[in-house]
């Protein structure tokens, strides 16, 4: 079963006196709530997770979402052998997440996993399925903590095109 989570950091408070409301997209995905995040396998005990303290944790689940989207390319859906590849850079350092799709399985590496480690694997439709309910949950955490953000455009925008998807 997947998990995906952050924590905010402390040592890089997000601006009290920032208008929420009207953050451009570039401040939202960039400057602001940064911190760590992690994906883990909580049936096997295993996590690949950040330590950095400035990742941008909003960026990290809007790219997160893009990407099980684009793993989603192929016409021929879970039934596709051909491998579908991404990845999730990390803006401040050379460090990325790669995630591989065939069939309906998604594995997720990370060049600082050391290489005997295998990578974490999760069906195609349950990391969907967790991403955006990872989007939707933060996006509720951070307009708790700035009201103002509710009012965002941009985040209406975002939970419009990834809307949670139904379990079932």
């Amino acid at each position: 079963m997947l998990d995906i989570g952050y924590a905010l950091s402390r040592r890089f408070p997000d601006p009290p006196e920032l208008d929420y409301g009207r953050a451009d997209v570039h401040t939202l995905r960039h400057d602001l709530f940064c911190g760590d995040v992690y994906l883990a396998d909580t049936k096997a005990d295993r996590e690949l997770s950040t330590a950095w303290g400035w990742v941008p944790v909003l960026d990290f689940a809007w790219a997160l979402c893009d990407i099980v989207e684009q793993l989603d390319q192929d016409p021929l859906g879970s039934r596709a052998s051909r491998p579908q590849y991404a990845e999730l850079d990390f803006t401040e350092s050379t460090d990325r997440m790669l995630f591989a799709r065939r069939f309906g399985w998604v594995d997720i590496e990370a060049d600082w996993m050391s290489p005997d480690d295998p990578p974490l694997t999760f069906s195609h439709t349950e990391l969907r399925r967790e991403a955006r309910d990872f989007l939707h949950d933060l996006l509720a955490d951070l307009t708790d903590l700035h009201e103002s953000l509710s009012g965002n455009a941009t985040l209406w925008s975002l939970q419009s095109r990834f809307p949670r998807v139904p379990r079932g």
